[in-house]
């Protein structure tokens, strides 16, 4: 077991600490019982009686523990009861000072700390399940630890603030979640954290500090090359960097990916409707979804998410007047700019009677709710894309009507999530962009279609499962065996074969080839990674049938085979029997 230079030296701090309190306790008993040995004792039958050091040390005893036995082996001298008095209360004082000394080491925060550490590292170790290191538990960090809850996935949470660690603890998770009040940045507590077990998954760096993260991602990636890092990073300096450290290193800008993403739903809004369905947004279907307006919009705040949205917008062929207090001439080649803070005369200024839609994107929530209303008093009809920066601010947001609500917190944690469970699904999405608008809706439109005959209204789960021993062990072995399963074979509903489960593969990876929304009687290969959007009943069932040799065998070929010992003896007789004759 690892364990830090100060969780291992508790027992050492402990002793060390009491010290002093020992000493006197052992200097005072010690000193007792040589009083009692050397003070002469009474006359019995002619003889002088002395006390051993043994029934020194048990007179000693059990007076200390005030139980009382009185005097013996013999009735004592007025001597040796004043050398009991002086020995009771010396050993009185010495209890008190060395109980004050434990109360003072108790309360002392670094002992506690020390000691929380040690307890942490020792739980960590003994995990067998396998468990996703998140550093940082802001709102991102929350956000994300919700999400592995949901997926039935234990997360280890390192985070500086003590309050968010005891707020964790508070939390009705469906799965254990472990967290430790230390900093991530330190390579020790990354092991303490268990950087170094097998059964550690990923490590996601998503502090508020990007150049910690950034030695967060460093450190993993060196002490653990088999790990897959996600890092949280607004910074080109940081994201050139973070690139360098390998293949399995992902870096999630949430500006960059909600401008892909709009700029996607731009070109078909179907984009927007299949996503708020797939992670889950509330109210969202299959049926439902805004149309983006096209034409001049207003862009009011152009810090980071600014520059992306405006790139995102200028590609789309949308023309775009920018609104921001410090931006000056040349900051935005081409576009009309205004020097201010979105007020109504600001935004008349900018055409808002006229302009299609309006992007709210400063990072400062009060302000971006004023422009909203500003913005809706003198253009009811125009389409609002507003940022939202926490995600505690989420009520009032939502009473202001905007069309659109993007928050960065929220956007980390779900394309985080999804790099997570369902890896494929950046798959599917590049697979959809590579379309024309028209073939792009197409088959989008044919994919929610099927979507909506297998799940109806439930909620979606989207996972990935891997055929091999450990995820699919009765998959693996009915294959190995040489025979062959189609993927419409493992998605039958096992209380009834004719019957499909409430689960759709979208993608399937087979030996580095890719391929989307496969055919039902797409054979089934060792090592397939295949991606499915289904229900929770769907994906319990699917995993039964996975591992479940019984299971698989009906699905597959419709035969229900006994299960009984003694039946299946009979019944290999009985065909044995016909063979021969």
């Amino acid at each position: 077991m690892v364990e830090s230079t100060r969780s291992s030296r508790v027992p050492f701090l402990v002793l060390r600490f009491m010290r002093r309190p020992l000493m006197l306790l052992v200097a005072v008993y010690s000193v007792s019982m040589v009083g009692w040995v050397l003070i002469p004792g009474p006359v019995i039958d002619g003889v002088q009686q002395e006390m051993s050091l043994f029934h020194a040390f048990y007179f000693l005893t059990y007076t200390a523990t005030t139980t009382g036995f009185g005097e013996i082996p013999y009735p004592f001298t007025d001597a040796q009861r004043m050398w009991s008095i002086a020995s009771l209360y010396a050993g009185v004082v010495a209890w008190l000072y060395a109980i004050g000394a434990i109360i003072h080491l108790v309360q002392n925060p670094h002992f506690r700390h020390a000691v929380a550490e040690r307890r942490f590292t020792t739980k960590i170790a003994r995990l067998t399940e396998p468990f996703v290191m998140v550093c940082g538990f802001g709102n991102t960090g929350s956000l994300l630890t919700r999400g592995l809850s949901d997926n039935g996935i234990t997360a280890v949470i390192l985070d500086l603030d003590p309050d968010r660690v005891m707020a964790l603890y508070l939390r009705d998770y469906r799965v254990a979640m472990h967290a430790l009040c230390a900093d991530a940045r330190v390579p020790q507590h990354l092991i303490e954290a268990g950087l170094m077990q097998p059964n550690c998954r990923a490590v996601v760096a998503l502090t508020g500090d990007e150049e910690g993260n950034l030695k967060i991602a460093t450190t993993a990636r060196l002490l653990n090359e088999s790990l897959r890092v996600i890092v949280k990073s607004t910074s080109e300096e940081y994201e050139q960097t973070l690139s360098t450290l390998g293949a399995d290193v992902h870096i999630v800008d949430p500006f960059h990916t909600y401008s892909r993403y709009l700029r996607a739903t731009i070109r078909n809004p179907l984009i927007h409707m299949f996503n708020a369905w797939l992670v889950g947004v509330p109210r969202a279907n299959l049926a439902m979804y805004p149309e983006i307006p096209h034409g001049r919009w207003i862009l009011c705040g152009y810090g980071r998410m600014g520059r992306s949205i405006h790139a995102a917008l200028a590609s789309a062929g949308i023309e775009v007047t920018v609104i921001d207090p410090d931006i000056a001439a040349g900051d935005v080649e081409g576009e009309t700019f205004i020097c201010g803070r979105g007020s109504q005369e600001q935004l008349r200024a900018a055409g808002i009677k006229s302009a299609a839609g309006i992007v709210v994107g400063t990072n400062r929530d009060p302000e971006n709710l004023g422009i909203v209303l500003n913005a809706r008093t003198l253009n009811p009809e125009i389409f609002i894309l507003v940022r939202q920066n926490r995600h505690r601010n989420e009520v009032v947001f939502s009473a202001a009507q905007a069309d659109l609500i993007m928050q960065p917190s929220l956007v980390t944690a779900r394309r985080m999530l999804f790099v997570l469970i369902a890896p494929l699904l950046r798959d599917f999405y590049d697979h959809v962009r590579v379309f024309d608008i028209d073939s792009n809706e197409a088959f989008l439109e044919s994919v929610i279609g099927e979507l909506r005959n297998r799940l109806g209204e439930t909620k979606p789960r989207v996972w990935t499962t891997r055929v091999d021993k450990k995820s699919s062990a009765a998959l693996t072995r009915y294959l190995e065996d040489g025979r062959p399963v189609a993927l419409g074979d493992i998605t039958r509903d096992p209380s009834n074969r004719e019957a499909q489960l409430a689960c759709v593969p979208l993608v399937v990876r087979s030996a580095g080839n890719v391929s989307v929304m496969p055919r039902a009687d797409r054979a089934v290969y060792p090592g397939d990674e295949i991606l499915f959007c289904g229900s929770s009943r769907g994906y319990a069932a699917l995993d039964a049938t996975l591992n479940n040799d019984y299971t698989l065998t009906y699905v597959v070929t419709g035969v229900e085979e006994t299960r009984s010992i003694v039946l299946r003896w009979l019944f290999r007789r009985s065909e044995s029997h016909v063979s021969a004759t």
